[in-house]
């Protein structure tokens, strides 16, 4: 797969947020199905009155109800359509698009970006409260309630021991022919001073379900349930453990994606493509 812009195109940055709460995800689905990638397709092609649908590449898949901040996908438009429309194609979106999501910026990328596979990483964001009273009514689409106290400290002693380069199959729903091999980079959750404990993620890439099973076996740490050592010995015998529970999404937000120097672009697209194995790892 080549990151060369066909001759008379130009590759389009776009970033954007949205609500998950009505959507069925990010990727577009038989059967009609709202999700945001149809949503934004569509309204590009309405705004730029063509006959046919320029394809998004987006940086991370959202399941259904996970919200973005700061979601990045890229579009090749013919060079003409651009240039016609690129001054008022902000505008125009914002005009077109439901209320639920937003482009907030639009330029064209520089030489060999791929909102996907130049990514060197994901940031994520989830929120929960252990309030006895529930929910504030007013964040309750995009905070958890858990009706266990949490020890933040104990979730933040478990959380360091599954940082750095692993095989996360075992927080991970497996598809056939990818890697489970990841490197988180950072995990840590801080209790705000409204009581909303807020865990941040932060990885090269996530494998599906990853955030959501880790922040599910770090609940269970936090109310007493299991030891800090827990999530780590699950992690290391690498299979699915039926005690680690897949949270709702609507407390799940991707807040950010980060891209090296415009130069480290066509390296980075090339190592994101190599398929992973941990060291030592061989192939008999």
């Amino acid at each position: 797969m080549s990151d060369e812009v066909e001759p008379g195109f130009v590759r389009v940055r776009l970033d954007l947020s949205y609500d998950g709460s009505e959507f069925s995800g990010w990727a577009k689905q038989a059967g009609g199905r709202r999700t945001v990638q149809g949503e934004v397709e569509d309204a590009l092609r309405t705004v730029t009155r063509s006959r046919e649908t320029y394809e998004l590449t987006v940086a991370g898949r959202t399941d259904a109800g996970v919200h973005a901040r700061g979601q990045v996908v890229h579009v090749d438009l013919p060079r003409e359509v651009w240039g016609e429309h690129h001054e008022k194609l902000l505008k125009r979106l914002a005009g077109r698009l439901s209320k639920d999501v937003r482009v907030w910026a639009l330029r064209e990328a520089p030489s060999g970006f791929n909102a996907r596979f130049s990514a060197i990483w994901r940031r994520y964001a989830y929120r929960v409260t252990d309030n006895p009273g529930g929910v504030d009514p007013l964040l309750r689409s995009h905070v958890l309630w858990h009706d266990w106290p949490l020890d933040v400290d104990a979730m933040n002693e478990a959380a360091g021991r599954l940082l750095g380069e692993h095989d996360f199959a075992a927080y991970c729903k497996k598809r056939e022919g990818a890697t489970t091999i990841r490197t988180l980079q950072e995990l840590s959750l801080v209790r705000g001073d409204d009581g909303i404990i807020t865990a941040t993620v932060r990885a090269d890439a996530f494998c599906h379900n990853m955030v959501r099973s880790l922040i599910g076996a770090l609940l269970f740490v936090g109310d007493g349930h299991r030891g800090p050592e827990w999530p780590g010995k699950v992690l290391a015998a690498g299979v699915r453990d039926s005690a680690v529970h897949v949270v709702r999404p609507h407390g799940l937000t991707l807040e950010e994606v980060g891209y090296p120097a415009d130069e480290l672009l066509a390296a980075r697209n090339k190592e994101a493509r190599n398929k992973r194995s941990l060291p030592g790892a061989g192939c008999c």
